[in-house]
């Protein structure tokens, strides 16, 4: 659901929620309870150190996919996109609306906290908006044309078949909310993510809301070299929330 920004804006005030607990423990949300905001194809690129022609061909899943554009733009250049979140349960019009909602209250709560974030892509918070604004556009524009490729479901359980596609990508759902997922559900998700997955799944970022990272991360690791994958922490060229820079790149080696 892409909730970061607007959670490190409720931490930075003492005035965190609980919506992520509230999410696992009773496998669904209130629309009121989420926040439902994206990222641009753009930004994907850059998370994930991918080039298009990586993408060019390619079944991909998008998970949790939230209000954010890149099934939308990859899905032009000719990949197959599928998005998952918890969120589509509700009708595309309900999260257009809510969408839209977000990006204003978020905005309007992140001038005490810009310290918390590097500005170097976005220039300003009205840049940071527009950018916002054009990933649900493009996002709620593709859902109304390919309705049945944007799909609910709730980690770490996933309705799609072994191997269904050639990556998967995972963005500030994983990690970035260490404090309210317990480790037993970061690796039954990751090991769901790479069952579903033929050969690879990025994670970004490798850091929690405080922007510090993983405590699990090495047991993470090792239970995943263990189980016979390629597992590396990468720099990348995007950061935003200060010390988000890093993805979890897992491969398998057959």
């Amino acid at each position: 659901m892409s909730r970061d920004e607007q959670s490190n804006i409720r931490d930075d005030q003492k005035n965190n929620s609980r919506e992520d607990n509230r999410a696992n423990d009773s496998g669904g949300l209130e629309l009121s309870q989420i926040v439902f905001i994206g990222r641009t194809f753009e930004e994907y690129m850059k998370m994930f150190n991918l080039t298009v022609e990586e993408i060019t061909g390619k079944s991909i899943l998008d998970c949790p996919g939230g209000a954010c554009s890149f099934s939308s733009q990859a899905r032009k250049l000719g990949a197959d996109p599928i998005a998952v979140d918890i969120a589509y349960e509700y009708g595309i019009d309900e999260l257009e609306v809510k969408g839209y909602q977000d990006i204003e209250h978020t905005m309007k709560q992140m001038e005490p906290v810009q310290g918390i974030y590097v500005w170097d892509q976005f220039g300003s918070i009205q840049g940071l908006k527009e950018e916002r604004t054009r990933a649900i556009t493009d996002c709620i524009s593709d859902m109304r044309m390919f309705p049945d490729r944007y799909v609910t479901s709730v980690l770490p359980d996933l309705p799609f078949a072994d191997e269904q596609f050639d990556l998967t990508l995972s963005a500030h759902f994983l990690f970035t909310y260490a404090d309210r997922l317990h480790v037993d559900f970061h690796v039954a998700t990751v090991m769901e993510l790479l069952r579903v997955s033929k050969r690879e799944v990025r994670i970004f970022p490798t850091v929690d809301l405080s922007g510090e990272r993983y405590k699990h991360m090495d047991e993470l690791k090792l239970i995943l070299e263990q189980r016979g994958y390629a597992v590396s922490e990468e720099p990348t060229s995007y950061e935003f929330q200060r010390n988000a820079h890093t993805m979890l790149h897992i491969v398998k080696q057959n």
